[in-house]
């Protein structure tokens, strides 16, 4: 595993329909992240938080692609300081923030990469078009987005789309899936695992066949972690809650045996709301599942 990281927050909330999610990467770092990654023996670099417009400076122009010029804006930013990062040699690690900048961060780090594979621990498949999607927020469209589907002002960030292949791709966690992404997900073979699978089968075999089917023709994994994809139980600081999701156990013996496989070349963690929160607990959950994904152990 890489033991250099570079940390980026991007308290962006214009991607979601409730507003609290850009503080974020705030309630993260309050959680401690850095230091509780140093103390696995990472070298942490922190770049602090990019600079993001508030709603209320902005009006919608348009219902079915909310805040498409700001979205796009600050995913371009984002991109390309991830790809420096990666350029760098280090681990980008992007702390959100609504589930939209993983189009920023995705476009950033597949520049480097040829075949990169997406492992995307969510409720949601985040994989509607403005077309398909029933809000019109940006942060249900970041896969498709990445996959080539969508405005162009989006699947064009760093001028090349797409950034991902279907057969690269591992949905875990999934529970809340819109009609338009039901097809989007059979017409393209994308490999899902619903909490139907992971009941059946368990977290343990689910993970192993998702890091060997996203490791056969792949040059490198990112790992886009959700928190909403932890039944609300656990963690209940999130803007799109659903029941019936992952166990804070089975969170974490995911991130362990992914870190176990040692596949990651970047990562990051979205959708942390503390208003929504108590005590930020989820924020410690994501600090914990952070940590438990680069390698920490007990013993």
């Amino acid at each position: 595993m890489n033991k250099d990281i570079t940390i980026i927050g991007v308290p962006l909330d214009l991607g979601a329909g409730r507003r609290g999610v850009d503080m974020g990467p705030s309630a993260i770092r309050y959680a401690n992240v850095k230091d509780r990654l140093e103390k696995s023996g990472y070298h942490v670099l922190d770049l602090g938080n990019l600079n993001v417009p508030t709603p209320e400076t902005y009006k919608i122009e348009n219902q079915k692609l909310k805040y498409l010029k700001e979205v796009t804006a600050i995913n371009k930013i984002l991109a390309e300081q991830v790809s420096k990062i990666m350029q760098k040699g280090r681990f980008p690690l992007v702390l959100g923030g609504d589930h939209s900048i993983a189009i920023g961060t995705i476009a950033g780090v597949s520049k480097h990469k040829k075949n990169l594979g997406v492992i995307w621990f969510d409720a949601h498949g985040d994989i509607n078009t403005p077309e398909t999607s029933p809000s019109g927020n940006i942060h249900g469209m970041p896969l498709a987005v990445s996959l080539g589907e969508g405005h162009p002002d989006l699947t064009q960030i760093l001028n090349f789309s797409p950034k991902i292949k279907s057969e690269n791709i591992v949905l875990i966690g999934a529970r809340d899936l819109d009609k338009g992404e039901r097809n989007f997900i059979k017409e393209r073979g994308i490999r899902v695992y619903t909490m139907h699978e992971i009941d059946r089968l368990g977290m343990a075999q689910v993970v192993e066949e998702a890091i060997y089917y996203v490791t056969k023709n792949t040059d490198g994994v990112h790992l886009s972690l959700d928190l909403d994809g932890l039944d609300p139980n656990d963690a209940p600081g999130v803007g799109t809650p659903v029941t019936g999701g992952i166990t804070y156990r089975e969170g974490h013996l995911a991130m362990e045996m992914i870190a176990e496989a040692n596949i990651l070349i970047s990562a990051e963690f979205v959708e942390v709301n503390p208003i929504l929160d108590e005590r930020n607990k989820t924020a410690h959950i994501a600090v914990g599942l952070m940590a438990s994904a680069l390698g920490e152990k007990l013993l």
